[in-house]
């Protein structure tokens, strides 16, 4: 996981912040989240990549670990 505060926001996103959260490895990503310069947020789960809204830095971190325990098989 990584999370940093930018001058402006990324294009797409209406926040200052940039991130990049994985669960994976290599070759594979199971899931992740992510604010790319023009998509702006969303994240990437089993295969697919869908919008994701961002509100602030603690619930992105708690959603990304939710799926990450979901695909762990934990409920």
């Amino acid at each position: 996981m990584v999370i940093w505060k930018v001058p402006e926001p990324v294009p797409g996103s209406a926040h200052a912040l940039k991130y990049s959260l994985f669960y994976g490895y290599p070759g594979r990503r199971l899931a992740g989240y992510d604010n790319e310069r023009g998509k702006g947020d969303h994240r990437h789960v089993e295969g697919r990549e869908e919008p994701y809204a961002f509100t602030t830095p603690e619930k992105l971190v708690a959603d990304f670990l939710a799926d990450v325990e979901k695909l762990r098989g934990n409920p």
